[in-house]
């Protein structure tokens, strides 16, 4: 049975869904990544019918809580760039072909991977196809990536990761992990946000993922080069396990405690991105995260390393790796939404580095 989102849930339980939403939008992606690492995980469910029995957490916040929804909504709405999926990137000198910049959302859910027809327009019109990493297609680069860099996974010492878990969890952790198919001894040598990989996902995204069904990525990756066009990354995976590494683990360690915590919420939270995706309110993202976040400054210092780490920086570096395919022109860039939207959103760095950004309507 699912757990409903408690809107009367004190500082512990808000604590556990803001680690779990803060984090959620990017291991989707290095889920996607790991893939073949965790194929166990898959095939373990791959027989199964995928069924997501998740429901819409702010659509429960606006009926339960009316004033902590208008809240939210007021701050989405001031959000810079926060309503919008698909921009049209104008070209800087004369004579040049406009690109596009679409927000993604690493899932295999039907209703994501079905693209609105003006971004399947801009898609098959672009000459070149950038995404976050083309490692998501490349396994062998991954596998290779993984074996030079061995510690950014694995513990590489003496530490394990029930060593890490605090005592009064550690019956807990094994229990869930257990009912998941994958006992604590068979990870205890995978650093925590590996761990935190497989279960901040619903088992229905991996049943599809075990069937081989994409997320949205790879799917755009395939179909780009199955239309011969040039394809394009802008990290790489050591990149992107490297600012999952960088983080405190401490904070991994309860990121990954207070997911297994969290048990069947995990198909409410990944239904509500669906849902402000599909409706292109991306820019109620970061306040919902910031609503249920515990109003101590510990978990404020949290949520701020973790969103300059795991988003700004990140940002900065994909939009100075797009300016070559911009200059270019007609470039199809796809990235992640979350990092399309507020002051420091590609959209705004785009536009600071004298590009004119303009939305599309989809």
């Amino acid at each position: 049975m699912t757990m409903q989102f408690d809107i009367r849930a004190g500082k512990a339980d808000r604590t556990r869904l803001a680690v779990w939403a803060a984090g959620i939008f990017n291991w989707l992606l290095v889920a996607a990544l790991l893939a073949a690492i965790l194929v166990f995980a898959g095939e373990a469910r791959a027989q199964a019918a995928p069924v997501c029995t998740g429901s819409d957490m702010v659509a429960e916040i606006r009926d339960g809580d009316p004033d902590l929804y208008a809240a939210i909504a007021a701050e989405a709405a001031e959000t810079e760039n926060g309503d919008n999926l698909l921009w049209r990137i104008a070209p800087r000198q004369a004579g040049g072909q406009p690109s596009f910049l679409f927000g993604t959302m690493h899932v295999t859910d039907p209703r994501v991977v079905d693209l609105p027809g003006a971004v399947r327009t801009a898609f098959e019109a672009a000459d070149t196809v950038v995404i976050e990493s083309t490692d998501v297609i490349d396994q062998a680069a991954m596998m290779a990536a993984l074996a030079a860099n061995p510690e950014l996974t694995m513990f590489t010492d003496t530490t394990t990761l029930r060593s890490l878990i605090p005592a009064e969890d550690v019956e807990m952790v094994e229990t869930r992990l257990r009912e998941r198919g994958m006992p604590l001894a068979s990870v205890n040598r995978m650093k925590p946000w590996m761990v935190s990989a497989i279960v901040a996902l619903p088992s229905c995204e991996f049943e599809r993922k075990a069937r081989g069904e994409p997320i949205l990525d790879l799917m755009l990756a395939e179909d780009a080069q199955a239309a011969g066009k040039e394809l394009a990354g802008l990290e790489t995976v050591s990149d992107q396990l490297g600012a999952m590494a960088s983080l405190p683990l401490e904070l991994h360690v309860e990121g990954l405690v207070e997911t297994l915590r969290l048990g069947d919420r995990v198909d409410d939270v990944l239904e509500t991105m669906i849902v402000l995706y599909r409706t292109e309110r991306i820019g109620m993202f970061w306040p919902f995260f910031r609503a249920v976040l515990p109003s101590g400054a510990d978990g404020r210092s949290g949520y701020a390393s973790f969103e300059e780490i795991m988003v700004n920086a990140r940002n900065r570096t994909m939009a100075s790796g797009a300016e070559p395919f911009l200059q270019n022109g007609n470039a199809f860039i796809a990235v992640g939404a979350l990092h399309l939207p507020g002051p420091q959103g590609i959209v705004a760095l785009l536009r600071e580095a004298g590009y004119d950004v303009t939305p599309e309507p989809l």
